[in-house]
């Protein structure tokens, strides 16, 4: 088993925590093209808070573990792991330039009898139809003769330190039977919570897209359900603790639907159907639900503000997270910027505050200039992310005055505090 030699390409929310718990029982090299990342890392620090740190510096020390943007540092593995972005574009269709670009780059250094293993997300038919060529005409090499591929979908869910990687079943599956089985088994070594060997790729990276997109429909639902008692004057959240004393109603909340897998996820699997002549009903149209809720929070604060006879323009408005989740820093497509947005293009002036979130990062992706601390009063806060900081809060500190509208779209707060909520 020891004779793997091990390449994690992309340090991210996904790379890292593998090639750390790979790390534990065989020699690996974690690869990424952003240098201040990998010289991070090799410090010991993580800025997405998703390593053990105490782990991080045993295998540095030991030598299990280097990391390096420099691409010559993995020519000598033989099982290349890829967990590079998968995002969408303008028009939400897939991106898979990231994806294309690290085959590309591996296709040069592929050795005969070497396995690249995909964990991006992606539409079924991708890694052999998309990816595989690129290995092919870089390398020169016969897929399935000289080398080979795995699918195994990625699970990390950020900022959740009890469901780790190693807790959470694995998929997994190999482009021969012989190679499924040397996947499986070295994934096995690692998850303490067991693998599903899938029949094939296309299966395992269907069962990925699935996942999502059937999370992604139960909350349009239920933000569906939010937009319909907001006009009849009834708390959601109340509804569904009703409903939710019967024993098999599932009891999903409504809220921005953003980061890295459920916001976009949906869009690859419509992509996939439409390429092939079908044009999915109840997937996009959960999608289109879910991308309208910033604006609907945001006109809903309007019309509060209206109601308690704010003036609109030139009003002073803070947005409590910009993360797309709770406790976590990771900013990856949060749709709380569709609430800044909106109420930017109102006129107001907006504040956003978020102590997990890096301003720098977010001032790259957003244009959006965190606040360091809250220091004024404001005609409207916006919790929009359920950060434990928040509770912590004086409300009436944050108020301009008697009639500053609170509006929470988590349910997080104490409703005697808040003018309305999700």
């Amino acid at each position: 088993m020891n004779k793997h030699r091990i390449a994690v390409i992309g340090l991210g929310y996904v790379g890292l925590p593998l090639a750390l718990e790979f790390s534990r029982k065989y020699k690996v090299t974690g690869f990424d093209i952003n240098k201040d990342r990998t010289a991070e890392l090799q410090r010991g620090e993580d800025r997405t808070r998703e390593a053990d740190l105490n782990l991080l510096q045993e295998v540095l020390e030991n030598k299990n573990l280097v990391f390096s943007s420099d691409i010559n540092a993995i020519s000598d593995c033989n099982i290349f792991i890829v967990t590079v972005p998968t995002p969408i574009d303008q028009f939400k269709a897939p991106d898979l330039r990231p994806l294309l670009k690290a085959s590309e780059m591996l296709g040069k250094m592929l050795k005969k009898g070497d396995i690249v293993i995909y964990e991006s997300t992606v539409y079924p038919g991708c890694t052999e139809e998309d990816c595989v060529p690129v290995l092919e005409k870089t390398s020169g090499l016969k897929f399935n003769a000289d080398f080979f591929c795995g699918y195994s979908p990625e699970r990390i869910n950020p900022g959740d330190k009890v469901n780790t990687l190693t807790k959470i079943k694995k998929v997994t599956s190999g482009s021969t039977p012989e190679i499924a089985e040397v996947v499986d088994a070295l994934y096995s070594s690692i998850i303490t919570a067991g693998t599903h060997k899938a029949t094939s790729i296309k299966v395992a990276e269907a069962s990925k897209a699935i996942e999502n997109a059937q999370r992604d429909v139960n909350i349009s639902f239920v933000n569906e359900l939010a937009l319909i008692f907001d006009k009849i004057g009834i708390d959601t959240t109340d509804v569904i603790e009703a409903a939710g004393t019967k024993w098999n109603f599932l009891q999903y909340k409504p809220g921005l639907v953003g980061g890295h897998c459920i916001g976009v996820d949906p869009y690859y699997l419509a992509h996939k159907a439409q390429s092939l002549g079908y044009h999915p009903q109840v997937i996009l149209s959960g999608r289109r639900v879910n991308d309208n809720m910033g604006m609907f929070v945001a006109n809903k604060v309007i019309k509060l503000m209206i109601q308690k006879g704010h003036k609109i323009h030139g009003a002073k408005a803070l947005i409590l997270g910009i993360t797309f989740k709770e406790d976590c820093p990771d900013i990856r497509n949060s749709r709380v910027i569709d609430i800044y947005t909106e109420l930017k293009q109102f006129g107001l002036d907006v504040d956003v505050y978020d102590p997990h979130a890096d301003a720098r990062e977010v001032a790259e992706e957003y244009q959006v200039q965190l606040r360091k601390k809250i220091d004024k009063r404001y005609d409207a806060v916006i919790l929009a992310v359920s950060h434990r900081e928040f509770l912590e809060l004086d409300f009436e500190n944050l108020k301009q005055g008697s009639d500053t509208v609170i509006f929470d779209t988590k349910a997080f707060l104490d409703r005697t505090i808040i003018d309305a909520r999700l």
